[in-house]
């Protein structure tokens, strides 16, 4: 407490100078109606806005130190981890502190947001690891029709090490897919059926697991993220869609 005290003390002149300089806008009187594209005052008022929350961003950096990965939050599409390829885990290593805190953070983010799937990549960690769950509530939830047609079955937690997917059958099935690092969106994805993944679990334990349907679409997935690859490479374009489209025209 004590040293954030130190650091307030010494940033808020700083602090209330920037807030005075950002009060001096350029404001039209309520008669006038600028153009949104043209009016250099509407501009210079978002590039102060900007600026202002660089600024207390910056602030908050310099009390609170940003979090590191593991984290406990989801990457979104943009930031290179999900774009570069994850390296092999040591088998040695997974019985370690640090890759058990990595699979140990998997899981709870994976639950708390209610998906199915998550990859180390996604949450800041670039190495081979894979998180897969299907409870039956989920299941429980889902209609009748929908859990025939896209192949739905419970699947209790699984955790793969340094997977390697083999197709087990080479025909193909589209549905809509979502991911949580290009949150708000969805599209039609094709993925093959059935497949048979091979790996490490969370004992380093060799493990084998053939999956059909949905299993198989939620694996093929998180493989991808393995990789560097999104559902918006293998999507159809046209399909592509925001989930809440609808409420904006409400």
């Amino acid at each position: 407490m004590l040293v954030i005290n130190r650091h307030l003390r010494t940033l808020l002149p700083c602090v209330l100078r920037f807030q005075a300089a950002t009060n001096d806008v350029m404001i039209f009187p309520r008669t006038s109606s600028p153009c949104p594209l043209t009016c250099p005052a509407l501009v210079r008022r978002h590039t102060t806005n900007e600026k202002a929350r660089s600024y207390l961003q910056y602030l908050k950096r310099k009390v609170i130190a940003p979090p590191k990965p593991p984290y406990s939050h989801v990457c979104q599409v943009g930031d290179p981890v999900l774009r570069s390829k994850a390296a092999a885990v040591e088998p040695s290593a997974i019985g370690g502190a640090e890759v058990q805190q990595v699979i140990k953070t998997l899981v709870k983010v994976m639950r708390r947001l209610e998906c199915v799937g998550l990859s180390a990549p996604q949450i800041g960690v670039p190495l081979q690891i894979i998180a897969l769950e299907y409870p039956e509530k989920m299941l429980e939830d889902s209609l009748p029709a929908s859990i025939k047609a896209r192949g739905l079955v419970p699947v209790p937690l699984k955790i793969f090490i340094n997977p390697q997917l083999r197709i087990l059958d080479g025909e193909m099935v589209t549905f809509q897919e979502g991911c949580e690092s290009i949150s708000g969106f969805s599209a039609s994805v094709p993925r093959y059926i059935s497949v048979q993944v091979t790996g490490l679990n969370e004992k380093a334990e060799s493990v084998t697991w053939q999956a059909t349907g949905w299993p198989a679409r939620i694996l093929q997935h998180e493989m991808d993220h393995l990789g560097g690859v999104l559902y918006v490479d293998r999507m159809d374009s046209k399909t592509f869609i925001n989930v809440n489209w609808e409420q904006y025209n409400e």
